[in-house]
Order: structure tokens, then C-alpha cells, then sequence
């Protein structure tokens, strides 16, 4: 079973879910889906393997020896990522060029090829439950999408070679192309909130979202107690689409300084509370792997 934790911005706790529930399972395959900002793999240590590349689209490679100078392809580049040098022939600004072919089309002298780019890397972890697979994208890279969309394929193919029943993706946020990647071929998605009119109206995009790829979608609250009320408008509003809330989870000042050192909030300083709701909250969706797995 494969189920994406998602929210409409960081910090809701998508991160803390997942890697709860990671120390949780019998046995899990994390996947790391925020490739702009990952930090699954602060709060799931492990040993990695070796670092894979991910190549995506394309960069122009200027030969400055062959390079008469004359600038024509500076001329159709309309990115500016053709600059000249002190020697007198012109050189690639890398993060801006975009692929596009123009400037080898009109290169008289032939001087410019173009070559793989280097997006960024993946890797896979062992962790104590399973395994993590997890990537950075490049500096001032884009396609990360793309990245997204290898890693959960990595993610997938790592289950059924050892017989996994639960991949875990944690999300990035927003609702951009990142998140489509996230979403796609997942089973279902969990969907964090907070009681505040933004979380309210993220949530909503989100729910809208599931309904589209008819991808269930399960709520959990965070930080519930900080608006019993807006908590309570959460809760109308999900009702209303016939949507279940698994959980409420209280805020807590121990859990960030928890994650901080690496730690998940599975046992002191973390209240009482907070750790009764995770694990609460981890038994709705474990019930939910084994009737998928029995049924599958």
C-alpha cells in the first residue's frame, strides 16, 4: 500500500508523520518526495548507499577552442547563458541555459555540443524498519518533479523486491508540479492540517485534489488545541465531503526540539498526549495497510 503524507506548506508536521510511523511499522520503505528542502533523513539514521545521479534535460558545452567569437549564439539565446570571456570566445552561464538547441543551430564553427545535466542524487538507506530512499536536488535546478517521480519508482520496486507492504512518501508542499509527481499511483493520501483559516483552505485544495485522481483522502489535525474552534470548522468542512479525521494531534514545544536532535516524539519530552494521538493515529492507517494487504 502506498500513501503520500501531504499539506498545502511546510511545517504542518508531514515529516514527523512519516517518520513516526517509520519507527512504527514491522517494516516500511520511506521515500523522501520534498527533494527542494529533504529532511526525512534527519529523523531516520541509517547507513546510505552509494549516490546515484539523476540526469534531466540538457546544458550547451562551448568548445572555446574551436569558438570564433562572434557571438551569434549570443544573439539567439534568449536566457542569457552565453557570456563572452577575456580570451575572446564565449562560455556557458550553466544555471541558465535551458537545453533549447539554439546557439549550436547557428554556431558557424560547430563549437557547441550539448551534455547530460546533473539535476542532482538519490540514495537508498537502511533503516531500522526498512529502507529510505532519498534525494537532493542541484542548485538551481528545476525537473523536480521528475526527481520526484524516480525516486517513488525507486521507492516501489524496492518494496516488491523485498516483499514490503507499506511505502510511506513524505510530501512536499504546496500544490505544484512536486506534489502531482507525489501523488501519482499512491493508493491513498493523508492529508495534515492545522485549525488556522490557511490550513483550512490548503486542506480544501487538497481534498479537491484527491477527488480528481479519486485518490482517498484521510485528515489528521496538528496542533488541535491551539483552536478547538477552527479544529471544529476542520472537522464540519470534512464531514460535509464525507471525508474521515483519523486524528487530533495537541501541540506540543517538545517536539520540535526533539526533531531537532534528530529524535521522533515517540517517548519523553513529548507529553503523554502527543505520543497517545501518534500512535492513534498510526493504528488507523496500520489497520488500513492489513485490510489492503488481505484484500490485495
Amino acid at each position: 500500500m502506498r500513501i503520500a503524507v501531504l499539506s498545502g506548506k511546510g511545517g504542518t508536521g508531514k515529516t514527523t508523520l512519516v517518520a513516526t510511523f517509520a519507527h512504527l511499522a514491522d517494516r516500511v520503505v520511506a521515500v523522501e518526495c520534498d527533494v527542494d528542502a529533504a529532511n526525512l533523513a534527519l529523523v531516520l539514521p541509517g547507513e546510505d548507499g552509494p549516490a546515484q545521479p539523476f540526469l534531466s534535460g540538457r546544458k550547451a558545452v562551448v568548445d572555446e577552442a574551436v569558438c570564433a567569437g562572434c557571438g551569434s549564439c549570443a544573439e539567439v539565446c534568449r536566457f542569457d547563458a552565453l557570456q563572452p570571456t577575456p580570451h575572446g570566445a564565449f562560455r556557458v552561464v550553466v544555471p541558465a541555459c535551458e537545453g533549447c538547441g539554439a546557439c549550436a543551430f547557428v554556431c558557424p564553427m560547430g563549437a557547441i555540443s550539448y551534455a547530460d545535466n546533473l539535476a542532482g542524487t538519490w540514495r537508498i538507506r537502511r533503516i531500522a524498519r526498512g529502507w529510505l530512499v532519498h534525494a537532493s536536488l542541484g542548485v538551481a535546478q528545476d525537473n523536480s518533479g521528475k526527481l520526484v517521480a524516480h525516486v517513488r519508482e525507486q521507492a516501489r520496486q524496492l518494496a516488491e523486491a523485498h516483499g514490503v507492504d507499506l511505502v510511506l512518501a513524505d510530501g512536499p508542499p504546496g500544490m505544484g508540479c512536486p506534489v502531482l509527481a507525489t501523488v501519482g499511483h499512491q493508493d491513498r493520501v493523508l492529508a495534515v492540517t492545522e485549525p488556522t483559516a490557511s490550513g483550512a483552505r490548503d486542506l480544501n485544495r487538497l481534498l479537491d485534489l484527491g477527488h480528481h485522481f479519486r485518490i482517498p483522502v484521510d485528515v489528521v489535525v496538528n496542533k488541535w488545541d491551539l483552536s478547538p474552534a477552527g479544529t471544529n470548522t476542520i472537522e464540519e468542512a470534512c464531514a460535509e465531503r464525507r471525508v474521515p479525521v483519523i486524528g487530533r494531534i495537541p501541540f506540543d514545544p517538545a517536539v520540535p526540539r526533539m526533531l531537532a536532535r534528530g529524535e521522533v516524539p515517540l517517548g519523553p519530552p513529548a507529553h503523554f498526549a502527543t505520543r497517545a494521538a501518534l500512535r492513534a493515529v498510526w493504528a488507523r492507517v496500520s489497520r488500513q495497510v492489513t485490510l489492503a494487504t488481505a484484500v490485495g
